[in-house]
């Protein structure tokens, strides 16, 4: 929207992107983040069931995108991290959670749940 000269950035440049993913590609895309990035990942202890909103959607972060297998380290020009929002049909918090732990994400038990 405007310059920002410690980002590097003038009015009018692209600064993000957004991609929605349907059926087959989006389970392609799911199955790659749960099976392969969310492993490669260095801090990655689970999902919080904090990152789900009060309707069940899932916003969790990426920290490099070099955690994808077809991303060559050594030909990356820069490391950038990116968010992933799950949309569920879900009609709860818990439903969401539930939703996506049987799908496969791996979700942290909650404080209350240890209990």
């Amino acid at each position: 929207k405007k310059s920002i000269s410690g980002f590097k950035t003038r009015q009018g440049m692209p600064i993000g992107a957004m991609v929605t993913l349907r059926g087959r590609k989006m389970h392609d895309f799911l199955d790659r983040v749960i099976h392969v990035a969310f492993p490669r990942s260095r801090d990655f202890r689970g999902i919080d069931p904090k990152s789900f909103d009060k309707k069940g959607n899932l916003t969790v972060a990426i920290k490099e995108h070099i955690v994808f297998p077809e991303v060559s380290p050594e030909k990356a020009k820069t490391i950038f991290g990116f968010e992933i929002t799950v949309v569920t049909t879900a009609k709860t918090r818990e439903e969401g959670i539930e939703l996506l732990r049987l799908l496969g994400f791996p979700i942290k038990l909650s404080q209350k749940s240890k209990v």
